[in-house]
């Protein structure tokens, strides 16, 4: 017996979708693994910049002495050049 075309149509409709579906599946396990690399990356950068920090900071002196700052000098009003 030959199937209607409509069952034929809803068959190949089923198809095309669940292609999409995979495909969509496909590019979202993607977009996660990108996600988990840089997330693993950017905490990898973190810690290296916490470890050189606290190295940086033990190499350098205890005691920091307070530097006083300078007041700017007081200027004289400039005369309009035309």
């Amino acid at each position: 017996m030959r199937k209607s075309a409509k069952s034929r149509a809803e068959e190949q409709f089923a198809a095309s979708q669940k292609k999409a579906n995979q495909a969509l599946e496909e590019k979202e396990k993607a977009r996660r693994e990108v996600a988990e690399h840089v997330a693993m990356l950017r905490g990898l950068r973190l810690a290296k910049e916490a470890a050189d920090k606290a190295a940086a900071e033990a190499a350098a002196p205890a005691k920091k002495s307070p530097t006083k700052t300078k007041k700017p000098a007081k200027r004289m009003p400039q005369p309009h050049r035309y």
